[in-house]
């Protein structure tokens, strides 16, 4: 019997031949007049957790799960009639078996084991309904951990100390599966499941590639560099490897076929070179030195890596945005400000910010809250572990460098704080922190003209900043834990723009003024703080970027460690 056409569409994807044989094969089958109830079985496998092809030990919230489901939908069988799989199963299978595309690892979820049953039922005309239920509990059991993972991510964003605290649309994954079961495409159900953002599905794409690229061998290998560093038109043997890859990466374009391999850095290999240098966060000059080197030889498996964890943090976002959000990428050190709740780059205003050193007690956290209103001429509370460790051991020998800093000694709490004399005596009392200091507003206040506040545990903010020439390097991790943005006035138009009469000549004024202002938003703002070392473009480039706080370490850790437990 030839498989039908919704058989032969199944098995035209790209997919292990043991599941089209399986749809072959399930299509051949004539299903019996009857069926035998699965109740009695269904009850007995989810109970003793039969570790049979799915282990189900670790799983016992999900066990719990699955048997509400059973039991709400009379204990039928989801994914055969009891003597024939359904086209759900096989295409649940199949997403199972691909996981890989979509950021997850197949490992993960029993594909091959429940495949492999299905072939033993299938081939096995007399096989009983204990059988096949055993099948129907492992494939739901499989599809509910992979259904969880493709919305909401493997990882709890919590348990890596990081404060993602939004309202997302809840998701009854057992309904859903149920759902599934029935689905007309089963491919596109699941698509539906994932972040629904634009840089999501461009990120997946990239995915695709770079594990090819990831296979071939040798790609990244170049010969060591014969000098520090070399220029622009200086000769390097490994001229024709370098461009292979750069054309093979997207930097470069292809060389005419009759063209002689270059033996320097020619004028196009070094253009290319500085698209490279571009993606990677590194200043574009066309120089191949030790950094470019190191990023040009990284192994490609590396950067797959980097994509797959950026896809999970994007699991963590809102399913949908409710409201136009602005969003920091702290390793891209890259503020986005959304026109529209659609992630469309020619409706995101971006610039350039700094973010937290890279010691654990300065770096950024990854949180999200409510931008609520923005000070002009803000004070600058200096935190007291700033004032113990900077300020304090100049001040016991010379209260007089406190002036000299434009800080005041305060007692009590907010701007109306009463000033008190810099005595040394004061000076301790600021170290016990029974007094305070603070910066008083001016074009040298450490936060600059103005102040974002989005009142958080953690005491961040965005803000604009005197020292206007950090902007120019390239890795910026320079503050104690607040974003400083380079264009305060761009974004306080941003901000304000639901109140027409703050326009930007008003807001330089207010920036430029004699006192402090506080302006509350009309509406509040969402701001993200996150962290992703893989982004994509909508011009077809991948940017890639250090790993400066090492969360995609520890993520990679948790994951692996995940694993192993389940």
């Amino acid at each position: 019997m030839r498989p039908s056409g919704a058989t032969m569409r199944i098995c035209s994807a790209s997919v292990a031949a043991i599941v089209c044989l399986i749809a072959s094969m399930a299509q051949a089958q004539t299903p019996p007049t009857a069926v035998s109830p699965a109740e009695d079985a269904l009850k007995q496998i989810i109970e003793e957790g039969n570790p049979a092809y799915v282990d189900w030990s670790s799983a016992s919230s999900e066990r719990d799960q699955i048997a509400k489901l059973y039991a709400a939908n009379s204990y039928r069988l989801f994914w055969s009639d009891g003597a024939k799989p359904t086209t759900a199963a096989i295409a649940l299978l199949q997403q199972l078996r691909l996981a890989g595309e979509r950021g997850l690892d197949p490992e993960d979820y029993p594909g091959n084991s429940l495949a492999y049953l299905l072939v033993d039922l299938i081939d096995s005309p007399h096989s009983g309904i204990e059988q096949w239920a055993l099948f129907d509990a492992g494939l739901s059991l499989a599809g509910m951990r992979f259904l969880s993972d493709v919305h909401l991510g493997r990882i709890d964003p919590a348990s890596m100390g990081h404060d993602i605290s939004v309202g997302r649309i809840k998701l009854d994954i057992p309904t859903t599966l149920a759902h599934l079961s029935s689905a007309v495409d089963v491919t596109v159900a699941v698509d539906a499941l994932e972040p629904q953002f634009t840089h999501f599905a461009l990120l997946k794409k990239h995915l695709s590639r770079y594990r090819t690229l990831a296979s071939e061998d040798g790609l990244t290998d170049l010969p060591a560099l014969p000098a520090k560093s070399l220029k622009p038109g200086d000769e390097y043997s490994g001229a024709p490897q370098l461009q292979r890859l750069l054309v093979e990466l997207g930097d470069a374009a292809a060389p005419p076929p009759a063209a002689p391999p270059p033996q320097s850095l020619s004028p196009d290999l070094a253009d290319a070179l500085k698209h490279f240098q571009s993606r990677h966060g590194e200043k574009a000059d066309g120089v191949l030195g030790a950094v470019t080197f190191t990023q040009l030889t990284r192994p490609l498996s590396q950067r797959v890596q980097q994509i797959e964890l950026t896809m999970e943090r994007w699991r963590w976002l809102p399913s949908e945005l409710v409201t136009a959000p602005i969003m920091v990428n702290i390793p891209q050190f890259r503020l986005f400000a959304f026109e529209s709740t659609v992630d469309s780059e020619s409706q995101i205003r971006q610039m350039d910010v700094i973010v937290g050193k890279t010691f654990d007690s300065t770096q950024t956290p990854v949180f999200a809250a409510d931008m609520s209103y923005l000070v002009f001429r803000p004070y600058w509370e200096v935190p007291y572990s700033i004032a113990l460790k900077e300020i304090v051991p100049t001040a016991r020998n010379n209260p007089a460098d406190i002036e000299r800093r434009n800080m005041e000694i305060v007692k009590g709490n907010g701007d109306a704080g009463v000033v008190m004399p810099n005595t040394v005596a004061n000076v301790e009392l600021v170290a016990k922190g029974t007094l305070r200091l603070r910066q008083r507003p001016g074009p040298d206040n450490s936060l600059g003209l103005v102040k974002f506040m989005m009142p958080n545990p953690y005491n961040v903010y965005l803000h604009s900043t005197p020292a206007q020439a950090l902007f120019a390097e390239n890795s910026r991790a320079f503050s104690h834990g607040c974003v400083r943005v380079s264009d305060p006035i761009g974004l306080a138009q941003y901000v304000l723009r639901d109140a027409p009469e703050w326009t930007r000549e008003k807001i330089q004024a207010a920036m430029n003024g004699n006192k402090t202002q506080t302006v509350t938003l009309k509406n509040r703002i969402r701001v993200f703080m996150l962290y992703g070392t893989a982004i994509a473009t909508e011009k077809g480039n991948i940017l890639f970027f250090d790993d400066i706080y090492r969360h995609d370490e520890r993520l990679q850790k948790a994951l692996e460690a995940k694993h192993a437990r389940d």
